[in-house]
């Protein structure tokens, strides 16, 4: 009996009501899989290759970006000295060393 007061173009509004709602759900949705998928891997990677870098010092062994093999001589603050043959060095940034091998590797290659 009230059904005459509804006007469609109230009812049209209540459902776009409903359809903002589902679009603001979506948004949040994507949001989260964006953050669990990508950044949030990305930021632990990220972390974890600031811990290897910190922790570098004199002595070790490592491969850098380009894959060449070393054993540091000398940590600076933004740079090492990377010692890839007796008497042959070059200086390299931090940032570059891909991973740290464990001692005697350059030996044994």
């Amino acid at each position: 009996m009230l059904d005459f007061f509804i006007s469609p173009a109230m009812a049209q509004d209540a459902g776009a009501a409903g359809g903002g709602i589902a679009q603001i759900v979506m948004l949040v949705g994507f949001v989260l899989i964006f953050y669990f998928l990508l950044w949030r891997p990305q930021s632990k990677r990220a972390k974890q290759h600031r811990e290897l870098v910190g922790g570098l010092s004199k002595g070790d062994e490592v491969v850098i970006g380009g894959g060449l093999v070393g054993r540091i001589t000398k940590v600076g603050d933004e740079f090492l000295t990377l010692e890839i043959a007796d008497n042959t060095e070059v200086n390299v940034q931090k940032s570059a060393v891909a991973n740290v091998l464990p001692k005697g590797t350059i030996k044994s290659i």
